[in-house]
């Protein structure tokens, strides 16, 4: 049942992180600009999560009827709650900077940009929830720092013509906070539910990415009210290149296909750690890359060549590294475990 979870997890999360910027960048390239709209459909796809909640509770109250005890919906205990209140509100802010940076980068620029997370994720978990550096970790952070540094070398030749060299290192910077803001919140997820104090199971999980979208959803709102995009949509939505009708298909989609991501990496924090669901968002890089050459015929010169060759070779030797550690702390339970004194039994004759 846990290798089930850790796939279809995987197989979701891949969906989400492949699909999102490519549905995200359609919206822009377009006529779509607003900034909020976008941030809100990142989340707006959380009363899905009710169809799996409710069968859930169908399940737990067919199992305490015969037990003659009363089932409740929600099973998230006050603690947990605030937790994934405060986490909700800074993913509602992070949502915006990693929109706002879409909106004026190509796909695979802001894909390398958001890899380099992986780094953070290790430096956060180190300190948040006493994951352990080796050298491999070490030598992963840095190919991947360097990796994002090198994309902010000659960015001209980049940048798409309709928009000017400010307003694409500002979406450069802005992308690299977004990267940094979610390296923070995968760990805080994972010292959230070591200091849940009551069992974590599937269905909470659930329950805690509901909550974390619905807060995130609705500081996405009250962007949007100030903005004005309210007022904008519906003239947004006519003038759309693509057809009005096919302005709310996408909007619909993005919803759904960005929910695939939130829930992928949350319930793969459940299933193994930050760390493994940041490494996991990181993996996704080449795909999504290649994907944006594809569809939107995105350049790919030789910074982004030397940047994916970086990145690729910091996870190649941060698998390495932890794949080498688990096999040493095998082998290390086996010799404590040979060591004890074995205890033998006398017969007596």
């Amino acid at each position: 049942m846990a290798r089930a979870l850790v796939i279809i997890n995987c197989i979701i999360l891949a969906i989400g992180n492949c699909g999102g910027p490519l549905i995200m960048r359609l919206y822009f390239n377009n006529g779509g600009h607003r900034i909020w709209f976008s941030t809100f459909l990142e989340t707006a796809g959380f009363p899905i999560i009710f169809i799996p909640l409710f069968f859930s509770y169908l399940n737990r109250r067919r199992s305490n009827s015969n037990e003659g005890e009363n089932t409740r919906f929600f099973l998230i205990k006050p603690r947990l709650l605030m937790a994934a209140i405060l986490i909700g509100i800074l993913s509602g802010f992070d949502n915006y900077l990693y929109a706002y940076g879409i909106a004026y980068l190509p796909v695979s620029t802001a894909a390398l940009i958001i890899a380099s997370q992986l780094a953070f994720i290790a430096i956060f978990s180190y300190f948040m929830v006493s994951h352990k550096f080796t050298p491999f970790t070490i030598n992963a952070v840095v190919l991947l720092t360097v990796g994002a540094a090198v994309l902010g070398m000659h960015t001209e030749t980049d940048k798409p013509v309709y928009e000017t060299h400010k307003q694409y290192m500002v979406g450069f910077l802005v992308t690299v906070a977004a990267a940094v803001m979610y390296a923070f919140l995968l760990p805080l997820v994972e010292l959230a539910y070591q200091k849940a104090k009551q069992p974590m199971s599937y269905t909470l999980v659930l329950e805690v990415q509901m909550i974390l979208c619905f807060l995130a959803s609705l500081v996405s709102l009250i962007g949007m009210l100030i903005a004005g995009d309210f007022k904008a949509l519906p003239n947004e939505a006519r003038e759309f290149k693509l057809g009005e009708a096919m302005f709310y298909v996408v909007a619909v989609l993005s919803a759904i296909i960005w929910q695939g991501f939130f829930l992928g990496a949350i319930g793969l924090i459940f299933c193994a750690s930050s760390l493994v669901s940041g490494i996991m968002i990181s993996v996704l890089l080449p795909i999504t890359e290649v994907l944006a050459v594809i569809f939107y015929h995105e350049k790919f010169q030789k910074e982004k060549g030397l940047s994916l060759a970086l990145s690729l070779w910091g996870f190649v030797s941060y698998f390495y590294g932890e794949i080498k550690a688990d096999k040493d702390k095998r082998i290390q339970e086996e010799a404590q475990l040979n060591s004890l004194p074995r205890r033998t039994r006398s017969t007596e004759c």
